[in-house]
């Protein structure tokens, strides 16, 4: 949930905007009803939602995983990307942004390849686990922040080797970078960063997309980390 945004200066996105992406009719109308809330600076980018709509077809993504819904921009996105055998299961604790979010799943049909679970996450994640289902080809994490190190661990336990996970806010508005920054989410998002750079486990990208988007690939068996 983008809270902030990394500046490009409105002329060069205004640009981005008009010849970087398409965005469709249902995700334009949806990011427009957000706009009219309060809260709307925690709506995903639209260039992240075409992001991920783009990375749904080209990893074949049939199985998907997301933790903060907010309206539902992003699983709209992922769900109109996907075949239809795709399947979504989205974590989010907060029932009045979901009812929209519902709605517009409902309006745009895609509503039956959602499964929205209403509890905090970990105990959604450790449900999950314990279910023992298909694992997932691909998840989106942007939740709170200082449980990211928490969600990190339980989500790649759930995606299937080569899988991948995007996290957003990773350079959150530039304040990882500034050493002054010294509140819970900017210490936990620098912490985050630090351990996905150590992680044997995986392969990883940070970019300065949105608010900062970091991909993590979830090794093979026997693939070594190349430094």
């Amino acid at each position: 949930m983008s809270r902030r945004s990394l500046a490009l200066g409105t002329t060069l996105y205004d640009y981005m905007q008009r010849v970087g992406w398409h965005e469709s009719e249902a995700l334009v109308t949806l990011r427009q009803r957000t706009a009219e809330r309060a809260d709307a600076d925690m709506q995903l980018s639209p260039e992240q939602g075409a992001f991920l709509g783009l990375l749904v077809r080209l990893l074949g993504v049939r199985r998907y995983l997301e933790l903060g819904v907010f309206t539902g921009y992003s699983a709209l996105a992922v769900a109109l990307a996907m075949p239809p055998e795709g399947r979504c299961v989205v974590l989010d604790r907060d029932p009045d942004a979901t009812a929209l979010a519902r709605t517009w799943w409902r309006s745009y049909g895609v509503d039956e390849k959602i499964e929205l679970r209403l509890a905090p996450a970990l105990t959604s994640l450790e449900a999950l686990a314990d279910e023992g289902g298909a694992p997932f080809d691909l998840a989106l994490l942007d939740a709170d922040k200082e449980s990211y190190a928490a969600y990190y661990e339980r989500i790649l336990g759930l995606l299937r080797p080569g899988g991948l996970l995007v996290v957003d806010n990773t350079l959150w508005g530039g304040a990882v970078a500034d050493p002054a920054a010294r509140d819970a989410e900017t210490e936990a998002l620098r912490a985050f960063n630090e351990k996905v750079h150590r992680d044997a486990r995986v392969e990883a990208v940070l970019l300065p997309v949105g608010d900062g988007t970091t991909l993590v690939r979830l090794k093979t068996r026997g693939e070594t980390r190349a430094r």
